[in-house]
């Protein structure tokens, strides 16, 4: 599968394996015997398919998708899969979807024969736009599963440890880190935040326009195995220039970068630099706010511009610590709303529908079940935010707002993502499609377009008091001077009321608000663990994450 041109710079190899997962390999071609054929012998348009038997396709006919469940095109060993073939695979996520999709009456049914499975996931999904005419969804992905259990628990993938930004998909390019995983290859080689990467391999990173040059680029910035080596030569502010030699290794990622203590004017204000909601997170969390509290903070600036999401248990139980007792209890940190077929129970766990509360302890991802969290009883809270801010981490925005805890933003627009899904795994494949919006305790969760500080030009967005600041790539995070916690940290010492010129949100000639802010904050690749609200159903409705 190709997803690389010369006009768009790097495609993640993690996101190649992820966008062509799936059973395909065993398709036939379209036109069977009416007969015989269980597909029918119509195009993937699908309107006038003939019926070939009780599982065969039929228009605006759908059996349980458990009919179809793991009949796979290349059975698995070891597993409970059967032999099928990739029109089962199909059949199963036709039903599937039509069943749990959150837009099911938007999708067209269309006939499975005859598609890869990717190919046909793909098309299961609406294709309406959100008002600012953004695809209404741009969420819908695969997964191979035995990798997505490794990295969803483990928080391990393989890299360098150097989170890339690509600030400017053509050329001239500029791909810059965001920030280093602590002990990692790339900590190693006393990588840092603000490297501009001038060439990788010898390709130059900057002007490289040839499709030839784009994969060596896509080889040397997303290793898929450990154990590689690549050579890039990375520019500083400073004008420091470093060849470096990074072997790739299994990652694992720490979900509380960095935590402390500012003294502002003689009083403490917390910063907390969080990137995950993976399972190791819950232990970060505990120990990081425990430590924030023992110093007696009175205000906290949360950091999740880099905070793609994960499991939505993490968000509610972050949200308690920071809110406290006594504006969560008996709240809902978020209420699931499913398709109009599941208004009462939720159809994943069978369950009667019950909002996710404030968690108060710990529920078991890294350690003990039922350990009391620590709690800042916080009223205000300062969540510094980027376009790459999504999912579980716009849920602890919604959700402190849903109870009245004061959230001021500083940053850029967030990516708008009130939607989630539970994984299912078939034929070693996890599809990931949307199955739930997610409210607060007001019922609030219509952002779509994201959450946007007032004072930006996104005028799709949710507006929330707060800064529009651009990205301080000379800076390490931390540093009171780097540009968004400065502008937190003065925003806050003026009563909330100043800022500083908007700098987060600047036009482009000819395209939206939404879309130059993201060119402006640039594109960070993240596996979908990292990237999304992920559900767990194994542990029933009450502990879902």
């Amino acid at each position: 599968m190709k997803f690389m041109t010369r006009e768009v710079l790097l495609i993640a190899a993690m996101w190649a394996l992820a966008g062509c997962g799936g059973g395909g390999g065993n398709s036939t071609p379209l036109g069977g015997n009416p007969g015989t054929d269980p597909g029918g012998g119509m195009s993937s348009g699908g309107s006038g398919g003939i019926v070939g038997g009780n599982n065969g396709y039929i228009p605006g006919i759908f059996n349980p998708s458990s009919t179809y469940a793991k009949q796979c095109a290349a059975p698995r060993a070891g597993t409970d899969d059967q032999s099928g073939s990739t029109f089962t695979e199909n059949m199963f996520l036709r039903s599937w979807t039509n069943d749990l999709y959150l837009w099911y009456g938007e999708v067209p049914d269309t006939n499975p024969r005859g598609l890869s499975t990717e190919e046909y996931f793909q098309g299961l999904k609406t294709p309406l736009t959100t008002p600012s005419g953004r695809a209404k969804d741009q969420f819908h992905f695969t997964y191979p599963t035995a990798a997505w259990e490794e990295l969803s628990e483990g928080g391990i993938e393989v890299g360098y440890g150097a989170q890339w930004v690509i600030l400017a998909q053509r050329p001239p390019r500029k791909v810059v880190i965001a920030f280093v995983e602590p002990g990692s290859p790339a900590a190693t080689q006393d990588l840092s935040r603000g490297g501009e990467v001038l060439t990788a391999d010898g390709v130059d990173v900057i002007n490289a326009d040839t499709d030839a040059a784009v994969d060596q680029l896509n080889a040397a910035f997303f290793p898929v195995d450990p154990g590689e080596q690549h050579v890039f030569t990375i520019r500083y502010a400073d004008g420091q220039t470093r060849i470096v030699t990074l072997t790739s290794s299994e990652i694992t990622h720490q979900p509380v970068l960095m935590s402390g203590v500012i003294n502002q004017s003689g009083v403490p204000v917390g910063y907390l630099v969080f990137n995950d909601h993976i399972a190791t997170a819950e232990g970060q969390l505990r120990t990081a706010v425990n430590a924030l509290g023992n110093a007696g903070i009175q205000d906290l600036v949360l950091d999740l511009r880099y905070n793609g999401g994960g499991y939505l248990a993490i968000a509610s139980q972050l949200a308690y610590m920071i809110a406290g007792n006594s504006r969560t209890s008996g709240q809902t940190f978020e209420k699931l709303v499913f398709n109009d077929k599941h208004p009462n129970t939720n159809p994943v766990t069978g369950q009667p529908l019950e909002p996710t509360p404030f968690h108060t302890t710990t529920l078991g991802f890294s350690g003990t079940v039922g350990v009391p969290l620590p709690r800042l009883n916080l009223e205000r809270v300062y969540v510094i935010t980027s376009n790459n801010t999504c999912s579980a981490s716009e849920a602890i925005i919604n959700g402190l707002r849903g109870v009245d805890v004061q959230v001021y933003q500083i940053g850029s627009t967030t990516c708008g993502k009130p939607y989630g899904f539970y994984p299912q795994d078939n034929c070693g494949t996890t599809y990931f499609s949307i199955q739930f919006q997610g409210l607060n305790a007001k019922d609030e969760g219509n952002y779509s377009d994201g959450f946007a500080p007032a004072n930006s030009q996104d005028a799709a967005s949710i507006k929330l008091p707060g800064c529009s600041v651009a990205d301080d790539f000379t800076r390490q995070l931390g540093d009171p001077l780097e540009g968004r916690l400065a502008a937190a940290l003065a925003f806050r010492a003026s009563n909330n009321t100043v800022c500083p010129a908007a700098s987060g949100a600047m036009p482009i000639p000819g395209v939206s608000a939404k879309q130059s802010l993201s060119r402006a904050d640039g594109i960070m690749f993240k596996s979908p663990a990292r990237e999304n609200r992920i559900m767990r159903k194994d542990l029933g409705n009450s502990l879902s994450f």
